[in-house]
This record gives structure tokens, sequence and C-alpha cells, in this order.
């Protein structure tokens, strides 16, 4: 059965069928085996897409979609290019259903991706969208100028601004999902696969999106709070500590607690809690400290919206604070603008939720991440008092316009370096301190070689306004980076920054 047209443009478009020859910028090579077999499974699953297709390659693949690109024959002659997105055929209905629903009513403007046609066959249902040409953010990171920058980063709050009048909460945000055309200066967001719906949304099918399954994957199910692997717990810390109140107690198994020593003369089974004292209104014996108790670990897991791409994740989310709003996508914003200003790219890259949450400590403090916490509901402990780091100076540091105070970064941040600005294969704050160290004195031996040059060998360096880079925009940075949902800069507010004053 096919899904009703969006729109009429099928009309116009002539029938091809699949080869396995692919043109890419005027060239042509043949294409995989391994490619050429997922697309013949596509045209065998979706048979209609061979009447108006030529499906040319497969461009992306995720866990829930593969993109293909295709090219269509319209009646005036013309070929046009399309993306064809292939959910996964185990996708919700209501889940596909919602993200069509997200392009019909919010894309084809304002930087937000549209949709020209939908197919069904079965349990196999293709999206098909105009095709934006588009280079990889990993790519072109190191040569954009900062005007570049400050541009690419307005067109991404106009997207965001545009969404969230609509309801919507994007989820993923991040570079890959905001394709841009250098050439034609062009924007799409895309995939609102994981998308959901603000307490005002206007997307019906999102509406009931903020009830969160119980079944739904626990946000430190990847490990205990208590284990952490001793070489990261070296560095630094943190547990999330399980609200008060203690409000179910589950009965599952569990490894028996430690237990104190009872003083002389204290009758047996004396130790031993009492039913009355996991009572509502209780408070649990693990309470502000770095373990938590056997009572916390029975209680019915806490549920809260989790998904999202690891790096991009807002602290709220973290946490696992169950209100989660439209904050969440501009710390994503926050976190692509601190890529795009510090050259390094994913900036962030963690094992699981607390070494994040632990990484953003570094950047912004742990104190004030503790305070933010508090602010939504949660208690966090860090094992050591981490500063906030000037923004300026850090983004300066890591891209290179600004030389190590002392020669090295702080202990607790030591950040990699890759041999440019590129951001390719570069950990983030991953890695041991050992080895960060050794990366950062060889990058310093390298600078002060190329200082030992003479000045008949130098040649001056466009900087590309990197060396003039106004204090606007690590304001916007701070303010996207806000650790409290509730301050933070909403994407209309940020487009009336003084850092757009001529946008």
């Amino acid at each position: 059965m096919e899904v009703p047209p969006v729109d009429r443009t099928s009309k116009h478009i002539r029938g091809l069928n699949v080869q396995s020859k692919v043109d890419r910028s005027g060239g042509r090579c043949e294409i995989s085996s391994e490619v050429k077999t997922d697309i013949e499974y596509l045209c065998e699953a979706v048979p209609q897409l061979s009447k108006y297709f030529h499906i040319v390659d497969k461009i992306g693949e995720g866990t829930f979609s593969t993109v293909y690109l295709a090219e269509a024959q319209m009646t005036s002659g013309a070929k046009e290019k399309f993306a064809l997105k292939h959910l996964i055929p185990t996708s919700h209905p209501m889940r596909i259903a919602a993200e069509l629903q997200c392009l019909t009513m919010a894309g084809g403007k304002e930087n937000v991706m549209g949709v020209t046609y939908c197919f069904r066959k079965d349990d196999h249902v293709v999206i098909v969208m105009p095709y934006l040409e588009h280079q990889a953010f990993v790519d072109i990171l190191g040569s954009m100028s900062f005007e570049e920058v400050r541009r690419y980063t307005f067109h991404l709050l106009k997207a965001l601004a545009h969404i969230h009048r609509f309801g919507i909460i994007h989820r993923d945000i991040k570079p890959s999902n905001f394709l841009y055309n250098r050439l034609q200066k062009k924007f799409a967001l895309v995939d609102f696969g994981l998308a959901q719906g603000a307490p005002d949304t206007e997307i019906e099918l999102l509406k009931d999106s903020m009830a969160v399954s119980p079944a739904q994957r626990s946000v430190f199910g990847e490990r205990n709070l208590n284990s952490l692997h001793p070489n990261e717990a070296a560095v630094v810390k943190v547990t999330l500590v399980r609200p008060s109140r203690v409000e179910d107690v589950a009965a599952r198994r569990m490894a028996p607690p430690r237990r104190r020593p009872a003083p002389a003369g204290t009758p047996a089974g004396a130790n031993k809690p009492k039913a009355s004292d996991l009572s509502h209104g209780l408070t649990c014996n693990c309470y502000a400290t770095d373990r938590v108790c056997n009572v916390c670990l029975a209680r019915k897991q806490q549920v809260a919206p989790r998904a999202g791409t690891p790096g991009f994740r807002a602290p709220e989310v973290l946490t696992k604070c169950p209100s989660q709003g439209t904050a969440i996508d501009m710390w994503a914003a926050g976190v692509i603008l601190l890529s795009l200003l510090s050259g390094r790219y994913p900036f962030f890259k963690a094992s699981d939720d607390l070494i994040a949450l632990m990484q953003i400590m570094t950047i912004r403090g742990s104190k004030e991440t503790i305070q933010a916490a508090k602010k939504f509901g949660k208690s966090v402990l860090c094992s050591r008092d981490l500063p906030a780091q000037d923004l300026r100076t850090l983004c300066e540091t890591l891209r290179g316009t600004r030389p190590c105070a002392g020669g090295t970064a702080p202990d607790h941040l030591q950040p990699p370096l890759n041999g440019g600005a590129e951001g390719k294969e570069d950990p983030g704050l991953s890695g041991s301190p050992l080895k960060q160290r050794r990366l950062l004195d060889g990058a310093r031996r390298a600078r002060t070689s190329r200082t030992d040059l003479t000045p008949a060998a130098t040649a001056p360096v466009d900087m590309k306004g990197w060396d003039q880079v106004p204090d606007e925009a690590y304001d916007l940075l701070d303010r996207l980076l806000d650790l409290n949902p509730a301050t933070r800069v909403t994407a209309a507010k940020a487009l009336l920054h003084p850092l757009f004053k001529d946008l």
C-alpha cells in the first residue's frame, strides 16, 4: 500500500532503472558490490521506486535509517537529484508518522528540510526529500573563516527557532544533521527521527511523545555508579546522587551492603532496616555521599528521555532530568559553536554519561555544574574542584592563536592536538593525561621550530579573521552553554544577539 503523496511532484517524473554506475563531480566510478546489493534489495522491497528513480549510491547510514542518492528525469528533460531515506522495517508506525508530520508542517523553509513524496510497501517506508549537495563538517572545519562560522551559526539558530515555534524538540542536533553547501551558501536541518514534542507543540503526533516508556534504557545503564574504571576515577570521579526520598522499593535481589561493626552489647538484628524505615518521607544513608545504597538501587528506575548523540547531550539529559525542553537543542548548538571556535571536532568524546558530565565540568566548572543541577532537582558530587575555563582563552589556545600559559594547558584539561585545526580523528578530551602532555610538548616544539625561521623565509599568513574574533562570539557561546536549561538562551533570542547585528 502506498502512503498518500505529500505533493504531486511524481507526476513530472519519468521511469528510470537502477544502474551500477555513479556519477560524482562529472566522473563515473563503479559502486561496491555491497552497495549494489543494498540498492537491489530496496527496489525489491519497494518496487514503486524503480518507476520513478535511478538510485545512484548509498550516501548515509544510521541506526534507524539508510539514505540513498537518486535521480529522476522530469518531463522538461532535466534531471533532478533526490535523497531517499529508507527507514528500518522495525520502526514504530507512530514514530514514522510523527517524522513525516514534522517535515510536512515545519519543513521546506527557514533552513529546514522538506519532504517531496513518501512510498510504503508493507513494513518498508521510503521518504523522498530534495537533495542538497554538502560538505562533511570535519573536512571544512579547518578552512572556515570566522565570518563563515558566524554565518553558519546564524543559519543553524534560524532553523532551530523555526522548529521550536512549532514546539518540536529535535533531540539530535549535530553537524551531520545540519547540511551545509559552501558554494551555494545553503543549509538544511535534517533527520527528525528522534524528535519529541514540547508541551505547546503544534505537531499532533508529538503531543504524547514526552511520556516515556517504562522500558526505556536507563541513562546510567552502561556502568555501575560505584565501579568507575580506575584510570578514569584517578582523574576525577563524578557521581549522580539519587533523590533523598524513598519512593518505591522493588523486590529484587541485591548484593549485601557493607555493614559497620556494631558496638558491644548491641542486640542481634538491631542494625537491620525496619519496614517503617522504607516509608515515604525518610532519607536514606547514602544521600550526599559518593556511594549508592541498596535502598536506592532497589527503587523503581527513573525514566527520562535520553536520545541524542554522545558529546552533544545537555547536562539535564546526562543527569536524567524528566523535564526536558527545546533547551537541549540549544546546548547542542553551543557544542557545535565550541567546535567551530576552537577548531576541534568532536570536542567531547566520552565512554558513558558520567564521564561526559565530567568533561563538561572541565570547561564550565564543577561548582557551577553542581549548582545548576540543584536547580533542576539533581544532586551531583565531584571528587575534585574543577575551575571554570575562560572560553576565549580555551578556544584560542586550542586553535593555536594564543600560546599556552606556561607552555602547558591545565592538568585537568590537557587537550590533545592533532597537528592542525581540521579535527580529523581528534579524540576530543579523551586520552590519558600522559599521552596528552606528550602531544602538547610535541606541538610546542613544532611551534618553536617554526619561530626559528628567518624573516625572509616566512610569509604573511591569512588568519581568516581568527585574530579578531569579537567578544560577542564568546558571550553567545557562554549563553548557549548555560548549565541551567531554565536560563539558557532560546533560539529566537540568540538570533537577536549583537554577533548577528548585520545579518
